[in-house]
C-alpha cells in the first residue's frame, strides 16, 4: 500500500450570531481548522486536522500551504504504515537519513510550531489509514482501551458574574456532566472579577459537581497566584493554562505556591516540551494538542510521560472532528488519561463536519467502535466551507 495523494484544506464555518461567545480571543465568529484528506493505492481514505492557532480561531493558509506543497509531496509513494519514521523524517527534515542512522534527532530551526501542526495532521491521517486497513479502531492498535465509555467534562463558561451559574448548570442538564469548565483571567480585566465569577459557579453548581478554571495563559505570576489565593475554597479541579506557556519555570512557581493542580500543554508541541513541564514539576495534568502536539503518536508519547513521572494526561480536544475523535482514542488507550474535553460553545467542526452524532450521556462519551478514527466525514460540507486548498 502507498500514498497517492495528500489534500488540506483551510475549512471556515460560520458561527451563528447567537451562538457566538466573547473571550480573551475576541468575539468568536467562525470555527477554523486545516482538515487533510490522505488517500492510498488501494482505495483507503485517511483525514487528519493541523491547527496553528488558539481555540477556533486565526488563519490557515500557511499550514495548508504547508500541507500542500512541502510536507505532502514528501510523503507521496511512502507506505502509510510507516507512522513513526514518516514522523520522524519530516521532524529531521533534511537530516533525516543522518539521524536515523545515529539513532538521535537532528532537526531542524523551524522544528515546532507550524511544522509539528503538519506532522500532526499527516499523523492523523495515517493512524485513520492503518485502522481501516486493519479492520479496527485505532485504540486498539495502541494497546486497546480501559473502557467503552469514558467521563467527560463540559468546556465553555464565558458569561459574566450574573448569569455564570446559569450557564453552567445549563451544561450539567445537557448531558448530565459531572464536571465543567470556565474561562477566567484577561477577559475578566482583573483576578477580583474572574474570582468573583468562580465563586458564582461553585454557588450555583454545588459541592458535587468538578468545578475547572482556564485562564488561557493570560495571567502574570503575581496575578495568578493572587486569583489562586481568591478562590482557595472554591475546591477548583485544576487551574488551567495560568500564565504563558513560555514561562515553564513561572508555571511551577505557581504550581508550588498553590494547592489547586496544575494543568497546561495546549500550546506546547512535542514530548520535548512535556518533557521540560515535567521535570521541572511545573503541572499536575498534561494536555497536548493532537492536531498541533504532534498527533496520536506523540500524545501517546507525553501520555508515557505523564505516567512515568505519576502526572495525569488530559488532552486539549477544543478543535474539529478529526483531533477530537484521535483525543477519544488516546484517552481510551492511555493509562494517564480520566477525561475527556467536550465543547459547549458552538462547534460546528464537531458535529456538522461529520454524519456521527457526538453526544454525551450520563457524564460519559462513547469510544468509537468502527475501523481508524471510526468517523464520516462530509466531504460536501467540507467543500462548501473551503477557504483554500
Amino acid at each position: 500500500m502507498r500514498i497517492t495523494s495528500v489534500q488540506a484544506w483551510w475549512v471556515k464555518i460560520p458561527i451563528e450570531k447567537n451562538d457566538q461567545h466573547v473571550s480573551d480571543f475576541g468575539r468568536t465568529k467562525t470555527f477554523d481548522s486545516a482538515i487533510l484528506k490522505i488517500e492510498t493505492d488501494d482505495g483507503l481514505v485517511g483525514w487528519g486536522e493541523g491547527k496553528n492557532a488558539a481555540g477556533s480561531t486565526g488563519q490557515y493558509g500557511t499550514l495548508v500551504h504547508l500541507l500542500n506543497h512541502e510536507f505532502g509531496p514528501k510523503i507521496i509513494g511512502r507506505d502509510p504504515a510507516d507512522i513513526t519514521f514518516i514522523w520522524e523524517d519530516l521532524y529531521n527534515g533534511v537530516r533525516s537519513n543522518t539521524a536515523a542512522a545515529a539513532g538521535h534527532a537532528m532537526p531542524e530551526l523551524a522544528r515546532r510550531g507550524m511544522t509539528v501542526a503538519a506532522i500532526s495532521a499527516i499523523d492523523i491521517a495515517l493512524w485513520d489509514i492503518l485502522g481501516k486497513s486493519q479492520g479496527k479502531p485505532i485504540w486498539k492498535l495502541l494497546g486497546g482501551r480501559k473502557s467503552d465509555r469514558l467521563p467527560a467534562y463540559a468546556s465553555g463558561g464565558w458569561a459574566p458574574v450574573d448569569t455564570i451559574g446559569e450557564q453552567l448548570s445549563s451544561y450539567v442538564k445537557t448531558g448530565d456532566f459531572r464536571a465543567v469548565k470556565m474561562r477566567v483571567g484577561a477577559m475578566d480585566g482583573s483576578p477580583n472579577v474572574s474570582a468573583a465569577r468562580v465563586k458564582a459557579a461553585r454557588a450555583a453548581l454545588g459541592p458535587d459537581v468538578d468545578l475547572m478554571v482556564d485562564a488561557h495563559g493570560t495571567f502574570t505570576v503575581g496575578d495568578a497566584r493572587r486569583f489562586a489565593h481568591l478562590v482557595a475554597d472554591c475546591d477548583l479541579a485544576w487551574f488551567e493554562e495560568p500564565i504563558i506557556a513560555d514561562d515553564k519555570r513561572g508555571t511551577a512557581e505557581l504550581r508550588a505556591s498553590t494547592h489547586i493542580p496544575i494543568a497546561t500543554g495546549e500550546s506546547e508541541a512535542t514530548r520535548y516540551a512535556f518533557r521540560d513541564i515535567a521535570v521541572l514539576r511545573a503541572a499536575d495534568i498534561l494536555q497536548p494538542d493532537p492536531a498541533f502536539c504532534g498527533g496520536i503518536s506523540e500524545a501517546m508519547r507525553i501520555g508515557s510521560l505523564a505516567s512515568a513521572f505519576n502526572l495525569k494526561l488530559a488532552p486539549h480536544l477544543w478543535a474539529g472532528a478529526p483531533c477530537f475523535f484521535s483525543g477519544l482514542h488516546i484517552c481510551a488507550a492511555s493509562p494517564a488519561s480520566f477525561v475527556v474535553e467536550y465543547s459547549l460553545g458552538a462547534n460546528p467542526m464537531i458535529h456538522d463536519i461529520v454524519h456521527e452524532d457526538l453526544k454525551v450521556e450520563d457524564g460519559k462519551i462513547a469510544i468509537p467502535e468502527t475501523p481508524g478514527l471510526g468517523l464520516t466525514m462530509n466531504e460536501d460540507f467540507i467543500r462548501a466551507h473551503a477557504v483554500m486548498p
